[in-house]
């Protein structure tokens, strides 16, 4: 299937976390408190998928209470933390929304990744990821996990949908 066709199937677009929503870095300061940065640019692009109507999401392997902030901030319900199968994980978050695994975008990384990614309708590697996520992906971004990735993929997504003029034109209040 295209790339194009893959695209105007999407209904809930899923992401990892670390090393596509960041960089991958895990900042820990010396009583031993995380931190992690995110793009501004991916919190927009996924407020602009949810106000288009979709709805967004996170699976990741790790449980950080900077994620539970961020998703807060973003109002992402779905966040699935501490996930060792995120294949599992993907597949019940599927059915409990009555959707099929044509309907799931899932951004990924790496390896705890790539089963994910081959799963969906549309598997996406970030920039940066391990081969072996880049080569099962159906499209790789042109920039690296905590850089836009997010961005790029709500955008490439809704440009396919012919949503993409239709959002950027709303009132940003």
């Amino acid at each position: 299937m295209r790339l194009d066709e893959r695209c105007r199937q999407i209904e809930l677009m899923l992401s990892d976390v670390d090393g596509v929503m960041t960089d991958g870095s895990i900042v820990l300061d010396n009583q031993g408190v995380e931190s992690k940065t995110f793009h501004i640019r991916d919190g927009l692009g996924i407020h602009v998928w949810q106000r288009a109507g979709y709805r967004f999401g996170i699976v990741t392997g790790r449980s950080s209470q900077m994620v539970r902030l961020r998703a807060g901030e973003l109002g992402i319900d779905i966040v699935r933390q501490g996930i060792d199968d995120k294949l599992t994980t993907t597949l019940e978050l599927i059915a409990e929304l009555n959707l099929t695994a044509q309907q799931v975008c899932y951004i990924g990384d790496d390896l705890p990744d790539l089963a994910v990614i081959e799963a969906v309708g549309l598997g996406v590697a970030v920039a940066d990821a391990a081969e072996e996520v880049r080569s099962a992906a159906d499209y790789t971004t042109s920039v690296p996990g905590g850089q836009g990735a997010v961005r790029e993929t709500v955008e490439l997504v809704l440009k396919n949908r012919n949503r993409w003029d239709e959002m950027t034109r709303k009132s940003w209040k």
